[in-house]
């Protein structure tokens, strides 16, 4: 998993991640030029779920609740299938 922060300080976006305690890498686009313009995020949060090949599976926009049992079965597919 990866976080993408774009068009904000780097400085805030440490000092968030820390406080909540993130332990996956975040990625800065302070400009917004990668994120916005090649994937198409103007919006945070945006989520893009990819297989082990890298190949789009699901894309959702707006606030998720990743506590759900449904969620959590979703991304323990993910991780299950094969390559």
């Amino acid at each position: 998993m990866l976080l993408v922060n774009f068009r904000e300080d780097p400085a805030h976006v440490g000092k968030v991640a820390l406080e909540r305690g993130y332990v996956a890498p975040v990625l800065l686009d302070p400009s917004g030029e990668v994120t916005g313009r090649l994937y198409g995020v103007w919006g945070p949060p945006t989520v893009y779920l990819l297989d082990r090949k890298g190949r789009l599976v699901a894309r959702g926009v707006g606030a998720r609740d990743w506590s759900k049992p449904e969620a959590r079965q979703l991304l323990l597919a993910l991780l299950a299938a094969k390559p």
